[in-house]
């Protein structure tokens, strides 16, 4: 049976991770700050290590190997033994439609700079242990409140609008969202399967800002202004993945996820 290691214990993806796959696998869930100093023969229980904690000036500072997790929790091993889940994003490519894996790469800030240093590391040093993940924009609530969440997401923005009675103005981007149930799925498969390589994450459908906004809150619309200047628009192929792990991703299936957020 494969045994799973999460490291961030109250991120967002981390923990509603290890609720779902609690129910297929055994789970190990720790903080990155007690994992660092385990002995490399305390992680040779696992089959799949998925990172999900994040220093939050790797986020907004050019590239320190001081504040990347990832590359100080592989250097670590002399030899890798498990299959390493690296958490990238959808933002090192030139924004576009249909993104494929081999489309132009192209980091717009430093957070996505960061991240391709680190698959391009992950690849010399793993190499067929690793699955670097592209990820679109995943929608769902957080299981844990706590100041450390260094990533805020669109569902976090709307709840905080939600609030307040005031008239907001937002860019009607187009993007490619999928839920959150949708991707610890994903995460299912490609564990279940030993699938290795890179891939983009998304349900590869165009996604309009009032189109989700409606799903989750039709009243609420009436306080969005919406503006069609559409600065962060873009679409993912998920074919090479889909062919991969065989499931049926849908936008119905998050119109039905949306339905039940509020």
């Amino acid at each position: 049976m494969n045994k799973i290691l999460i490291i961030g214990k109250k991120s967002f993806l981390g923990s509603n991770l290890k609720k779902y796959l609690s129910k297929n696998f055994k789970v190990d869930n720790y903080s990155f700050e007690i994992l660092i100093k385990k002995n490399p023969i305390f992680f040779d229980k696992y089959s799949h290590v998925i990172n999900t904690s994040i220093h939050k000036l790797y986020i907004k500072k050019k590239y320190e190997e001081k504040y990347d997790l990832d590359t100080k929790f592989i250097k670590k091993f002399k030899k890798i033994n498990f299959y390493y889940i690296f958490l990238n994003t959808r933002k090192i490519y030139f924004l576009k439609k249909n993104i494929t894996e081999k489309s132009k790469i192209r980091p717009l800030d430093n957070y996505a700079i960061n991240k391709f240093k680190n698959e391009t590391f992950l690849k010399k040093k793993i190499k067929n242990r690793l699955i670097s993940l592209r990820i679109s924009n995943i929608l769902g609530k957080r299981i844990y409140e706590n100041k450390r969440n260094h990533h805020k997401l669109f569902f976090d923005n709307f709840l905080k609008y939600r609030k307040n009675n005031k008239i907001i103005s937002v860019n009607n981007d187009f993007k490619d969202f999928l839920s959150i149930d949708q991707f610890n799925l994903i995460i299912l498969r490609i564990i279940t399967l030993k699938i290795y390589g890179i891939y983009n994450v998304s349900i590869s459908k165009k996604i309009y800002i009032s189109e989700l906004i409606s799903w989750i809150d039709k009243k609420f619309l009436k306080r969005v202004t919406f503006v069609d200047e559409q600065k962060d628009s873009f679409t993912l192929s998920n074919k090479k993945l889909i062919k991969k792990i065989k499931i049926n991703l849908t936008k119905k299936q998050l119109m039905n996820f949306c339905k039940k957020l509020v």
